[in-house]
C-alpha cells in the first residue's frame, strides 16, 4: 500500500470513518442492506464498519465513495484515519521484539487424504537487538464446533511430530526447530536462526524470508484453516488448492478478541488450474489480534470420517455443519454460567465458535424468521447464545448468562424449528414479549426487552441453556410435523 500523503490537519477533530459513511448513506436514502447489495458486501459488515467495531479496508472505502457519489469525502475520511493510526502503529512495533511481517502467505493443498501447509513470511527486524528465533503454532480440530468429540478423538489418536514432518528454512538455509509445547492437538515450536553449521541471526534493519511446511492427514484436520495476526503485518494471504473433482466450496469469516465474527470483507477468488480448483484471499494491514478463518466442504462426497452415505435430510446437513443432534446428553444439561469479567477470554472464544457455526449453517438453509444458536448445540456446555434477527439490517444479539426476568401473560402459538432436529417443525406457545437479564464481557448486567418473533427466538435459545427442547413446551396432544408438510419455510412469523 502506498504511503498516505501528508495533509494539514484541521483544528477540530475529524469525524470517524464510520460516521462519515453513515452520513452519506443517509443522504442517499439508502438502508444498510441496500448499500451492502450495491457494494456486494454482507449487511452485517456495513453495521460493523459504521459502529466502529471493524476497520474498513482501502477497497471498501473507495467502493463506498463511488457507490454513494461522495466526491472523495468518504475516501479522504479513510485516509485521515490511516494517517492518525500511523504513529501508534510505529510504537506498537517495539512491543513485539521489533519484528514486522512484510508479507505472510499461507498455502494449503489436499491430495489423497493428506493436507500440506506451507507458510512463507517475509520478516524485517525494526528493533535494536538481533532476532535468534521465531515462534510458530500448529493447531488442528477434526470436528469444529464439537469440542467434546474432538477432545476424545485426539486423546485416542494424538497429533504427532513424526506425522507432521515439520521442515523450516531461512532464505534457503535450514533452521533448527525446538518444540515448546506438545499437546494432543496443538504444537508450539521455535524456529531457530541456526543449524549444525552455524548461526545466522536476523540483525536490526535486515530482512529475511522464512518458510516452514508440515503435513496432517484428513483424519486429524477438519475443513477449516485459520490465520491469526500476532505481529504487525503489512499483507496477509491464503491460497487453498483442492482437487476439482471433489467440487469444493469455500467461505470465510473474520473476527478478533473484541469483535464478533463477520463474513470476510474481501472476496475469495476461485480459478481452475488443470484438475485443481484454487481459492485465493488476501488483505492489507490486518489489525493486531484479527483472526481470519476459511472453511470448506467437498460437495462431491460426504464426510468420510463419519461414513455418511449422503446428506439428504435437513438434519444430516445440520450435523455436517457441526450442530449437535437430539439424543446427545449435552442438550439435556444445564449450561455453566460465565464468571465475568474473569471468564471474558473463554466467553469470547465461545462466541467466536458460535458465529463460525452460524456461518456454516447459513450455507445450508435460508432463515426468513431469523435464527439462533446456543453453545450446547455446538458441544460447549456454557451459558452463551446468539440470535440473528429476521431484519437483515439488525445487529446480532449476543446473550451471556441470560435469564428471563419478566414475560407477558399474552401468548401466541407458532411453528418453530430446531437445528438439533431440523427435519420437523412444532407448534409452540410462547409469551409475546420478554425481558431478559444478561451480562456483558466486561461483567456489566443489562436488561433487554424483546417483542414478538424476537422474543420467541430468544426464549428458544434460553431454553437450550436450561437443557430444554421446544417439544417440552408444546401443548398436550400436539406433535411435530415433518418439514415436508410445513409450509412456512423462509417466511416471517405472523401474529395469530
Amino acid at each position: 500500500m502506498a504511503d498516505t500523503p501528508e495533509r494539514t490537519q484541521p483544528e477540530h477533530s475529524p469525524q470517524p470513518f464510520g460516521e462519515v459513511l453513515t452520513l452519506w448513506r443517509k443522504r442517499r436514502g439508502m438502508s444498510k442492506r441496500a448499500l451492502a447489495e450495491a457494494m456486494r458486501f454482507d449487511p452485517s459488515y456495513i453495521s460493523h464498519i459504521e459502529s466502529g467495531r471493524h476497520q474498513a479496508s482501502e477497497d471498501f472505502a473507495r467502493r463506498a465513495d463511488a457507490v454513494l457519489s461522495a466526491g472523495g469525502e468518504i475516501w479522504r475520511a479513510w485516509q485521515t484515519g490511516q494517517a492518525n493510526k500511523a504513529a501508534p502503529a510505529a510504537s506498537a512495533l517495539a512491543t513485539v521484539d521489533g519484528l514486522l511481517v512484510e508479507d505472510d502467505h499461507a498455502e494449503l493443498s489436499y491430495v489423497d487424504g493428506l493436507y500440506t501447509a506451507t507458510m512463507r513470511r517475509r520478516l524485517r527486524n525494526l528493533g535494536a537487538d538481533p532476532v535468534t528465533r521465531y515462534l510458530v503454532r500448529i493447531s488442528v480440530d477434526r470436528y469444529p464446533g464439537e469440542p467434546a468429540r474432538s477432545n476424545a478423538h485426539y486423546r485416542r489418536d494424538p497429533l504427532t511430530w513424526a506425522e507432521l514432518g515439520l521442515t523450516a528454512d531461512c532464505d534457503g538455509e535450514p533452521m533448527d526447530v525446538e518444540p515448546k509445547h506438545d499437546r494432543d492437538s496443538f504444537k508450539e515450536v521455535w524456529l531457530c536462526f541456526a543449524n549444525d553449521r552455524g548461526k545466522f541471526p536476523l540483525y536490526p534493519g535486515e530482512r529475511a524470508t522464512i518458510t516452514y511446511a508440515y503435513t496432517v492427514p484428513d483424519t486429524k484436520w477438519g475443513p477449516w484453516f485459520q490465520r491469526a495476526v500476532r505481529l504487525p503485518t503489512r499483507h496477509l494471504g491464503v491460497t487453498l488448492t483442492f482437487p476439482a473433482d471433489l467440487q469444493p466450496k469455500v467461505w470465510g469469516t473474520e473476527t478478533s478478541t473484541t469483535a464478533e465474527a463477520v463474513p470476510l470483507h474481501n472476496p475469495i477468488t476461485r480459478t481452475q488450474r488443470d484438475e485443481e480448483t484454487v481459492f485465493a484471499w488476501g488483505t492489507a494491514d490486518p489489525p493486531m489480534g484479527a483472526r481470519y478463518r476459511l472453511e470448506w466442504r467437498f460437495r462431491a462426497r460426504p464426510d468420510a470420517a463419519d461414513a455418511q452415505p449422503s446428506l439428504r435430510t435437513s438434519s444430516d446437513r445440520m450435523k455436517a455443519a457441526g450442530i449437535v443432534q437430539v439424543g446427545d446428553p449435552i442438550l439435556a444439561a444445564t449450561a455453566e454460567p460465565f464468571d465475568l469479567p474473569d471468564d471474558a477470554a473463554q466467553a469470547g472464544e465461545v462466541i467466536d465458535a458460535l458465529f463460525a457455526a452460524l456461518q456454516r449453517v447459513r450455507e445450508q438453509h435460508v432463515f426468513g424468521k431469523g435464527m439462533g444458536l446456543a453453545a450446547p448445540q455446538i458441544g460447549i456446555g456454557r451459558a452463551a447464545a446468539i440470535v440473528i434477527p429476521p431484519d437483515p439490517d439488525a445487529e446480532a444479539i449476543v446473550l451471556l448468562n441470560p435469564r428471563i426476568t419478566e414475560a407477558s401473560t399474552e401468548t401466541d402459538e407458532q411453528y418453530e424449528g430446531c437445528l438439533s432436529f431440523f427435519d420437523v417443525r412444532g407448534m409452540v406457545p410462547r409469551p409475546l414479549t420478554l425481558e431478559v437479564e444478561h451480562t456483558t464481557l466486561g461483567g456489566h448486567t443489562k436488561i433487554t426487552a424483546f417483542p414478538y418473533g424476537l422474543a420467541r427466538l430468544v426464549a428458544h435459545e434460553i431454553d437450550h441453556l436450561a437443557g430444554r427442547l421446544y417439544t417440552s413446551r408444546m401443548s398436550e396432544g400436539v406433535t411435530p410435523i415433518p418439514v415436508e408438510e410445513y409450509r412456512g419455510i423462509g417466511q416471517p412469523w405472523k401474529r395469530s
